[in-house]
């Protein structure tokens, strides 16, 4: 089941690479009548599910949690639904990479914290060390970090040029 778990940890990863760097293929995959960040919002949940299956099958569950686990797991998620609030699905899932126009959002935690999203899965992810082996949180997050260094390349100020 390890090698399995792992695979299934960093599937998305791949994923979010080719859209982040070849978008267009992206697009022209979507053709015409599929909005490309609705169909990645769509591909990437059932790749989630997939990272969280993985987990699962390698967990070993306690109650009750640590005490550390509320507070990390609660405003982890918190920075992420925070952000998917602030930004909606286009923003979330690579829009302005599609050629949408996505606003500038400087709200909280936007300034405050770099990749607040990430960070908020990775905090997620520590909240549950004393249930998941580590070197599986450590995959998820390897991948995480991957994606920061990754999306860093660019100034995130600067709108990408409509693609057609």
């Amino acid at each position: 089941m390890g090698i399995l778990a792992a695979i299934g940890v960093l599937l998305p990863f791949p994923f979010y690479y080719w859209l982040w760097t070849y978008p267009q293929t992206w697009v022209d995959l979507c053709g015409i009548k599929r909005d490309p960040s609705n169909v990645m919002a769509h591909v990437a949940h059932a790749l989630k599910l997939l990272q969280f299956l993985s987990l699962f099958s390698v967990a070993s569950f306690s109650w009750p949690p640590p005490l550390f686990f509320w507070p990390l797991f609660g405003f982890g998620q918190f920075l992420n639904f925070r952000v998917y609030q602030l930004l909606g699905e286009a923003g979330t899932y690579y829009g302005v990479r599609f050629g949408k126009n996505i606003p500038w959002v400087t709200a909280f935690p936007f300034g405050f914290i770099s990749d607040p999203q990430y960070v908020g899965s990775i905090m997620s992810l520590l909240a549950c060390i004393s249930w998941v082996p580590f070197q599986y949180n450590l995959l998820w997050i390897l991948g995480y970090m991957f994606m920061i260094k990754l999306e860093s390349k660019e100034d995130p100020a600067t709108r990408a040029k409509p693609l057609t």
